[in-house]
């Protein structure tokens, strides 16, 4: 805003939330012009407000028939498969994260910036509210004056100048005078409803924002404590955590759409006020104010007249007038009444108390100060405050794209957690290679595994006759090492215990390797058998 222009000038954004379309709930177009108390007007908001809550109902639909889709589609059992999807899962945990972290920042300047521009906004109020405070201090104080103090000293020199016809002449026109002032001062404006229209709205607004502020700093928060612990959910393999943070997503992601809904109607309101403040506020101050003040206030040009000169005009000369009947009675009249000195000092030090109120009324009068708390207001509302409201926006938003990505990764995330663990629980229990095993051994110490060796060796016939026999080997270490391991591990550590001549299978936990190994030694022993008999 140029420092040579004195007159208000909208910015650019608030034109482009002005053409928004306006229509009501029967789908109706209606004027723009803001007009809160007309119903139209308000239906136009509400539907801004529908139109976010459509947007919700879509999402919430696009994320069900995905759902829908993941759970009727059958998983493939291919390794090759399960690739890609993990790497889209990780991928999509990124990329929600990062809009995440992305719309808090973007969430936290929206937020700062509203709440400066509604306490720039509040504390113009208060300033305008004690400027007409002081102007309505002023001239109350100094009519009480002119009808008590001043008629209570004239009174008394009535009595005193009783014989002289010129003095009492001269006191009936300094009353005259002086009802000339009050006349003037009753001709000025009452700002005691204005001032009490300002303070009510400056409190009103003030407390609207604090909780406003304090309820983004909470969805703020929420929104990132909600990310955090997804990721952690989906780094950590935890069902329950995933489950609950889904739940906690579906919450967000709805409370995301109501404040997109709640600030672009806020934003497509404050806007229609922003781009002709001034005849809104004229057709409220209609019944209080004439229009002529109303108009040099809020555009404080130097071709525009002073509304309150002549009256303070009058005021001033009135003033002059009685200082000066006051100096000549000092002057002439005290040396023949001296019992007067002391009536006629105090309507003195009354006129110049007068006086010094007239200057602090002319200046409070001048419409400097507050076309400057007018313009500062509307800054605060029309520049800081609009622009935090749109980045507010943007904030629910991103906030939302972040969350419908996490909803769809979650599924796809919770799913291969459950078919990892149904391949877990396909592995051979009786066989000594897989951890499980080990685990159910070290929780039962009664229960071996040696049975599995024994039944899968003697299935494949007698060793000792298809290799010629070995040298005589001591059991006697081997024993001691497995009596020690019992005795310290409770389970004896097969893996540790030499192979040779045992057909136990490699440690896999693949069925398809298993089989593989089967099916090779089956041949082996085929062709040993072979071997033997020729």
């Amino acid at each position: 805003m140029s420092s040579d222009r004195v007159d208000y000038i909208a910015p650019w954004w608030t034109y482009w939330l002005h053409n928004f379309p306006h229509i009501n709930l029967r789908f109706q177009p209606i004027d723009k012009t803001f007009q809160p108390e007309d119903e139209n007007y308000q239906q136009s908001l509400i539907f801004l407000g529908c139109v976010a809550a459509a947007g919700l109902g879509l999402n919430l639909l696009c994320l069900a028939i995905y759902l829908s889709c993941l759970c009727c589609c059958r998983k493939e059992e291919e390794e090759e498969s399960k690739k890609p999807n993990s790497c889209c899962v990780t991928w999509s945990a990124v990329a929600a994260g990062l809009i995440t972290c992305v719309a808090v920042g973007v969430g936290f300047y929206g937020n700062s910036e509203t709440n400066d521009g509604v306490y720039q906004m509040t504390y113009s109020l208060y300033n305008a509210n004690h400027t007409l405070g002081g102007v309505d201090s002023l001239v109350s104080g100094t009519m009480s004056n002119m009808r008590s103090g001043l008629h209570q000293h004239l009174a008394r020199l009535d009595e005193i100048f009783a014989t002289r016809g010129d003095y009492v002449q001269t006191l009936q026109f300094m009353q005259q005078m002086a009802d000339n002032v009050i006349k003037q001062l009753l001709g000025l404006s009452d700002w005691e409803k204005a001032k009490v229209d300002l303070a009510s709205i400056a409190d009103q607004s003030a407390t609207i924002e604090y909780y406003r502020w304090l309820t983004y700093l909470l969805l703020l928060i929420l929104d990132l404590i909600i990310c955090l612990l997804a990721c952690l959910g989906l780094a950590k393999q935890s069902r329950w955590l995933l489950t609950t943070m889904m739940v906690f997503g579906v919450l967000t992601l709805v409370l995301s759409w109501t404040s997109l809904g709640a600030d672009l109607a806020t934003a497509v309101g404050t806007s229609d006020f922003c781009v002709s403040p001034d005849k809104y506020i004229m057709s409220k101050t209609k019944d209080v104010i004439s229009a002529d003040i109303v108009h040099y206030y809020l555009y404080c040009n130097q071709t525009l007249s002073n509304p309150f000169q002549q009256p303070l005009a009058i005021f001033q000369r009135s003033l002059t007038t009685m200082q000066i009947q006051i100096q000549g009675l000092l002057q002439f009249a005290v040396p023949l009444f001296p019992t007067a000195e002391r009536d006629l000092l105090g309507i003195q030090h009354l006129l110049n108390s007068s006086e010094a109120s007239l200057h602090q009324l002319t200046a409070l009068l001048d419409c400097r100060g507050l076309n400057k708390d007018y313009l500062d207001a509307m800054v605060g509302v029309c520049y800081d405050g609009v622009e935090g409201v749109l980045y507010l926006c943007l904030f629910s938003i991103l906030a939302a794209c972040a969350f419908t990505v996490m909803l769809c990764a979650i599924p796809r995330a919770w799913r291969q957690i459950a078919c990892r663990e149904q391949d877990y629980d396909d592995m051979d229990e009786e066989d000594p290679f897989n951890p499980r095993a080990r685990r159910l051994g070290s929780q039962n110490p009664d229960h071996t595994n040696m049975h599995s060796f024994c039944s899968y060796s003697s299935s494949m016939g007698s060793q000792t006759s298809l290799h010629p026999p070995a040298p005589a080997v001591s059991n006697a270490p081997m024993s001691e090492y497995m009596n020690h391991t019992a005795l310290f591990g409770g389970n004896p550590r097969y893996e540790n215990v030499p192979l040779i001549g045992r057909g136990s299978p490699p440690p896999s936990y693949s069925p398809t390797m298993r089989a593989t190994y089967l099916s090779m030694t089956e041949e082996q022993r085929r062709h040993f058998g072979n071997d033997f008999q020729a």
